[in-house]
């Protein structure tokens, strides 16, 4: 049924490529654990050991702000067609903001998107497989272009304003780290 891996083999990568959407699970020390569902060309196996998940403005901001006290993340693919399959990604991982000088070669990674807002590392310390018998058929039916057209209308500095409002402190009233960011602009 379930196997426990230390690294990706192709035939899991492939798996990973043919998903249009994962989970991200993080927690700090205290407080809530947070999942979020994952779409858009926002993910890439840098190697068989290390993962990149690009993340865009939206209404909260929880995995950056748990990273920085509790680098622990699990990434998780469900397959929701013919070949029924549940793949965990679990390891410790770091935030990459715009401020930081590696921003640019990860960026570069995935589409030109209007508020991206950081890049996600995750170094894998365990891959776990399980059968996924249980989890439903789904079709896609295409991908949701709202979030695009909402940073593209509010433009660089519409969406740094919505950060300011929205993004810097987590349901816990954590700092993100986006602070340094969009105060300055």
């Amino acid at each position: 049924m379930g196997e426990q891996l230390k690294q990706l083999d192709e035939k899991l990568i492939s798996f990973i490529n043919d998903q249009q959407l994962y989970f991200v699970g993080t927690a700090g020390a205290e407080g809530f654990v947070n999942v979020s569902p994952k779409g858009m060309d926002s993910f890439r196996v840098i190697s068989e050991t290390r993962v990149a998940w690009l993340n865009l403005t939206g209404s909260g901001n929880e995995s950056a702000s748990h990273v920085q006290e509790n680098s622990r993340m699990t990434v998780m693919f469900c397959s929701f067609d013919k070949t029924p399959l549940i793949l965990r990604l679990y390891g410790s991982a770091r935030v990459i903001h715009e401020r930081d000088s590696e921003w640019s070669e990860w960026l570069g990674l995935f589409p030109d998107y209007e508020g991206a807002r950081q890049v996600f590392l995750l170094d894998i310390e365990m891959v776990q497989t399980s059968c996924g018998f249980a989890v439903p058929y789904f079709e896609p039916k295409g991908e949701r272009s709202t979030l695009v057209r909402w940073a593209e209308k509010k433009g660089k500095q519409g969406v740094a304003d919505f950060q300011k409002k929205h993004n810097l402190k987590d349901l816990n009233g954590r700092d993100t780290g986006l602070l340094k960011r969009v105060l300055s602009e």
